[in-house]
């Protein structure tokens, strides 16, 4: 009788540790849930949020997050600014990766020219109106012009490795965000030595990953999961509580949630249609995720070319009735380009506030901009592609919702294009292949270039290959504005011609519905640059 009394006592209390989420058996093992997968941790290659989370994991950039979300000194312990504004010096503390080696100034040098000789997705931030940095401009014109660099081209390049453990950066111009900067992935450093002796392989699996930040990879099983130890060898590793960090990759919401039950998980995104299962539930959380979603326009199709038609679609959008009655996960309309929460002005406003109202929902508008632009097109109806990865939620959703909005209005067809995320990006938006697809953009700093950069003519991002010439020279001014009241009022006026033109179509600004194991605390949520920091977990 007291064996039984004893089972039936130990299975209620695992129903019970079950039901608040996360492993109790292991205390110090955090396991997190994403819906998405890791590229690589390749600071010149990788470009989305799961792959800078899994990347900020292993390595440390000059500055990085204190416990409650602000930028601070990391692999540096010192950050000084000229007086006017025009010289970075970063000194650096004695820290190391993870094979011993110490991490020198050398590390970040090697590191950013790396990114421009590799032609990396983020090179372009080292320019002309986001870090400024002398010769970054000429080497990104060059590479621009289909030029290849030289090692000759890197000697105007303003990075200087003064001694091991200072490095120095010149700007042309006074950058007020430059030490946020130096906390995104693009700007972490890298090992010499190690990268040079991995070479095409390097930051594509485990082994191939050297850490200088609170964990050290173990495994990565692409598509499954990534695991992750302490780094004993980390500068802040008294900081470090957790011995083992778990990562479930490509996990969908249902199945997290079923794990997070069944206490395997101690962060599980959840869909829409969970979010009324579970907001009653002490462990539901919402959190802004700082994703902008919006509709990419393919200008090289001559009928999105005409301006009414683009102005349709954007009229026949609800955007209200989706984050309210489909999302359901704290996410609200966009209107505008530049999300708010993102920038503050040098007034103290935030850029929303100060900026117009560039969205509305109105069907007899949209059919009007519709027929208007169907007759200077010379048409009775046109089709369009909807392009949209089903394996990126609530891409699906959005999607549908579209089809749904777009489809009554007479004269014009949607067909829809299902595929994947690395898919939409890298095969159908970089080669053109798309119509309309829907996608998304994450702030990598706080300043609203880090948006508007995308609508200029030759920017990477710019897949649609919209080209406005007063855009562009607008941009120019705002890349070597020194004046911040006079920069922020170009700043807005350049949203202005972008939205105005619909260049992109902006839907709403993501949030998330979650399950969060309430004995957890020390998770860092940051919907700017890096959106999880799991240095300061501790259950």
């Amino acid at each position: 009788m007291k064996k039984l009394l004893s089972m039936l006592l130990c299975a209620m209390m695992a129903l019970s540790l079950a039901g608040c989420g996360g492993s109790s058996d292991d205390s110090a093992t955090y396991t997190f849930s994403s819906e998405l997968d890791i590229k690589n941790l390749d600071s010149s290659d990788a470009d989305d949020g799961c792959s800078f989370t899994a990347m900020h994991a292993c390595i440390d950039g000059l500055m990085g997050l204190d416990k409650d979300g602000n930028i601070t000194e990391a692999i540096a312990k010192k950050s000084e600014t000229s007086e006017d504004g025009l010289t970075h010096t970063y000194t650096l503390r004695d820290a190391k990766w993870s094979n011993g080696d110490a991490v020198t100034a050398n590390d970040f040098v090697y590191a950013w020219q790396r990114i421009f000789k590799k032609k990396g997705q983020y090179y372009y931030m080292f320019c002309d109106g986001i870090a400024s940095i002398e010769g970054a401009q000429a080497l990104s014109d060059k590479i621009d012009a289909g030029e290849e660099l030289t090692d000759a081209d890197f000697d105007a390049f303003a990075v200087k490795a003064v001694d091991d453990k200072t490095l120095e950066v010149k700007t042309t111009v006074p950058v007020s965000f430059f030490d946020e900067l130096m906390s995104f992935p693009c700007f972490y450093p890298i090992n010499e030595k190690f990268c040079e002796e991995k070479g095409d392989q390097y930051a594509k699996n485990a082994d191939s990953v050297l850490s200088n930040g609170a964990f050290t990879m173990t495994n990565w099983e692409p598509g499954s999961v990534a695991e992750f130890e302490k780094n004993d060898k980390y500068w802040n590793a008294k900081e470090v509580k957790l011995e083992n960090l778990v990562m479930k990759l490509v996990q969908k919401p249902e199945v997290a949630a079923t794990s997070f039950q069944n206490g395997e998980t101690d962060f599980a995104p959840i869909s829409s249609d969970l979010v009324d299962k579970y907001k009653d539930e002490d462990t539901f959380k919402q959190i802004n995720e700082g994703y902008l979603f919006y509709i990419s326009i393919n200008f090289k199709n001559t009928d999105l070319a005409n301006k009414n038609v683009r102005k349709a679609l954007s009229l026949a959008i609800n955007r209200e009735d989706f984050c309210n009655n489909k999302l359901k996960d704290g996410s609200q309309p966009a209107s505008g380009f530049v999300p708010k929460g993102l920038s503050i002005s040098p007034d103290g406003k935030d850029f929303r506030d100060e900026a117009a109202s560039y969205t509305s929902y109105n069907v007899e508008e949209a059919q009007a901009a519709l027929d208007a632009g169907l007759k200077e097109l010379g048409k009775s109806e046109i089709t369009l592609r909807l392009t949209y990865g089903t394996d990126e939620s609530p891409m699906d959703q959005l999607a549908t919702y579209l089809q749904n909005a777009f489809t009554k209005l007479k004269g014009l067809k949607i067909e829809m294009v299902a595929t994947t995320k690395q898919d939409r990006i890298y095969n159908k938006q970089e080669n053109g292949d798309y119509d309309i697809c829907t996608t998304r953009w994450g702030p990598d700093y706080g300043d609203p270039t880090t948006y508007l950069t995308m609508g200029i003519s030759n920017n990477g991002n710019n897949y649609g290959k919209w080209s406005n010439a007063e855009y562009d020279a607008l941009m120019n001014k705002v890349a070597v504005e020194s004046d911040a009241k006079v920069r922020w009022q170009e700043m807005i006026d350049a949203e202005k011609i972008l939205c105005e033109d619909y260049c992109f179509i902006p839907v709403f600004e993501k949030g998330t519905a979650t399950l969060q194991n309430t004995k957890v605390k020390g998770l860092v949520i940051r919907p700017v640059g890096v959106p999880y920091t799991f240095n300061y977990v501790e259950k």
